[in-house]
């Protein structure tokens, strides 16, 4: 391990500045209160790309845990088989049906922020979603598929570093091109390489969740000191996706959208595991506790 609790880390000729561990108590304060007359269109509106053919539960999860976050408002580009369970789950929604790519520019046209990913599938359906969707205009989280078609270089990131990529060890081997043991002995290199590569913010999901970003012309790397292997169980990336696409929409820069979004996620499932235990633990039983957390 070279994590260290220090100010710089220094591999050859690079000095990295390493700021210390971080927790929802030092951060929290940064969850600010809204006016008094606020309204939706003041809280940002997520869309939400994913779901393709039997998936649709990736894009569900990611789109609700948005607006438990406080997202204004919540749109979902997914396959039209999925609206009937969406509409039934969370009536909040405006969901979309799509089959064609063509209809994702209209969508875009009203969104502030972009989620894509969550069961995005890899089909030819995916591909040309995502083309249509990725554009330099809008803070973009990228996880799962999408991750996985980046890594086979079938779609090309949008200039300008507006975007967060979230990928667990065995995608980040893929984006880097390693095994997932090489990942797994240096978390901390690894996630300085995913910056490096794609710009933007890289968080490398883990035991010890990792964020990486430029800041004074220097790398920097935090680390999450909450979670706990209950969140091993399926959507809890997605639950996390919807989670920063939702800050992002109220106004939080792409850092204070990964530290607060690591942070609420992880710890909220350690308040699931005090009350329920860690087996058994649902993506699903964060949100209660994540909706408590954003409002400090």
């Amino acid at each position: 391990m070279v994590y260290t609790a220090g100010i710089f880390v220094c591999r050859q000729d690079n000095c990295v500045s390493i700021a210390r561990p971080f927790n929802y108590q030092s951060i929290k304060h940064n969850l600010f209160k809204r006016s008094e007359h606020s309204h939706k269109g003041d809280n940002g509106h997520v869309l939400v790309l994913g779901g393709d053919h039997g998936f649709g539960g990736a894009a569900l999860m990611s789109a609700e845990a948005a607006a438990r976050t406080g997202a204004g408002l919540v749109s979902v580009a997914t396959r039209p088989e999925h609206l009937p369970a969406f509409l039934a789950r969370r009536p909040e929604l405006m969901v979309r049906g799509i089959n064609e790519a063509s209809e994702i520019p209209f969508l875009l046209k009203h969104a502030t922020v972009l989620v894509v990913g969550p069961g995005l599938g890899q089909s030819s359906w995916s591909e040309k979603c995502i083309d249509a969707a990725l554009s330099p205009d809008r803070p973009t989280v990228l996880d799962a598929d999408a991750l996985n078609l980046l890594s086979r270089e079938l779609i090309e990131l949008p200039a300008g570093g507006q975007t967060l990529i979230t990928p667990h060890p065995g995608e980040a081997a893929r984006l880097l091109g390693r095994n997932i043991d090489i990942i797994q002995r240096d978390r901390e290199q690894a996630c300085l390489d995913l910056q490096s590569k794609f710009g933007g913010i890289a968080i490398l999901k883990g035991a010890g969740t990792l964020i990486a970003y430029q800041q004074n012309q220097r790398q920097q790397l935090d680390l999450c000191t909450h979670g706990n292997p209950g969140m091993g169980s399926g959507g809890m990336g997605d639950i996390l996706s919807g989670v920063l696409g939702g800050l992002l929409a109220q106004g939080f820069s792409l850092i204070e959208s990964a530290r607060l979004g690591v942070c609420i996620h992880s710890y909220s499932a350690d308040l699931v595991a005090e009350n329920s235990g860690q087996r058994g633990m649902l993506a699903t039983d964060l949100l209660p506790q994540i909706q408590a957390l954003v409002n400090n």
